[in-house]
């Protein structure tokens, strides 16, 4: 059975902005501490990611996964879902980017995860492998985006 999370933080730059940083995954490298490498397999007729092999640092050694975008709500959202994975079975995702009402400079990006591992493994270590994601990728997206933006 996979798990779920939502987690939502408000970023000091407009919803584009925020979505720009998050579309840019060959990037990711560069500013989320887990994610060692992103290759881009496919790219669609803009020349955006479709298609994307990554290796990231996870429990303690590293993994393997290849997810594919969805861009059919851009720049509003940011969806994916896992095309193979070495360690998971699921690993589906959305980046909701939402202006925050009264402040065209902010933006509330809601960030949802789905999650299920090929090897079963005990509720608590699922749980704080779900909070050590939620823990970093929201506040490194809010760091990249806000120094890109300034």
């Amino acid at each position: 059975m996979s798990e779920q999370a939502n987690e939502r933080i408000v970023i000091h730059a407009p919803a584009q902005a925020c979505y720009e940083v998050a579309a840019d995954v060959e990037r990711y490298p560069d500013w989320a501490k887990d994610v060692k490498d992103a290759t881009v397999l496919e790219r669609d007729d803009e020349g955006r990611p479709v298609q994307v092999a990554f290796r990231t640092a996870a429990m303690g050694r590293s993994t393997s996964y290849t997810l594919r975008y969805d861009y059919a709500a851009a720049p509003q959202r940011l969806s994916w879902y896992l095309v193979e994975g070495d360690l998971t079975q699921v690993l589906d995702g959305v980046y909701d980017f939402n202006p925050v009402e009264g402040d065209a400079s902010s933006t509330e990006v809601v960030y949802h995860l789905e999650v299920d591992l090929v090897v079963p493994l005990p509720g608590f270590v699922k749980r704080r492998a779900e909070a050590k994601i939620l823990r970093t990728a929201l506040p490194e997206l809010k760091a990249r985006v806000e120094a890109v933006a300034s």
